[in-house]
């Protein structure tokens, strides 16, 4: 790293150790990866919609939610964090709490795989490439997922209810 990357990451970390080369990582791969996309799109000759209609605006978006949960959060997808993280304990219904290991792009990387906020975008932005690209497919998997979050949303829901009605009966 030359002299002015390290004064400028001196400066913005202050205190706190933050590994700004493996963000810069991150970013770029994100970036590359958005040119990869749209390059074979435009190779392609796929043209881009008007505009995404509400169905599917909403589908991808709860698709998008239910897949950033399960890539960040899921203990059957730990194995895909596990070089980056270190299990820490349970964490609300069928989730996993882990904390970031490692330094650079490993740290960086670790931090995004646990995030659902931050991997959501990567989500997002791979589903709208698919409803242009393949959106038979993109529909068939968001629908999926979709179906998924609405299922477990109706799991919680239900125990939430039984655990009401437990405490309404306990105390009656």
């Amino acid at each position: 790293m030359t002299k002015l990357p390290r004064r400028v990451q001196r400066a913005y970390q202050g205190q706190e150790r933050r590994p700004l080369s493996g963000y810069a990582v991150v970013l770029g791969t994100y970036t590359a990866l958005v040119g990869l996309v749209t390059a074979a799109g435009r190779m392609s000759g796929k043209q881009l919609p008007e505009r995404i209609g509400l169905g599917d605006t909403v589908l991808v978006s709860v698709a998008t939610h239910k897949a950033s949960r399960l890539l960040t959060k899921e203990a059957v997808t730990s194995p895909l964090r596990a070089p980056f993280t270190r299990f820490q304990g349970p964490s609300g219904e069928a989730e996993i709490n882990e904390s970031v290991r490692g330094s650079g792009a490993r740290h960086a990387l670790g931090e995004l795989l646990t995030c659902p906020f931050c991997v959501g975008v990567w989500i997002a932005s791979a589903m709208t490439a698919g409803l242009v690209l393949a959106p038979r497919a993109t529909r068939l998997i968001a629908t999926a997922l979709t179906v998924v979050a609405l299922s477990d949303t109706l799991q919680i829901s239900y125990d939430l209810a039984k655990q009401v009605l437990r405490e309404h009966s306990e105390h009656s």
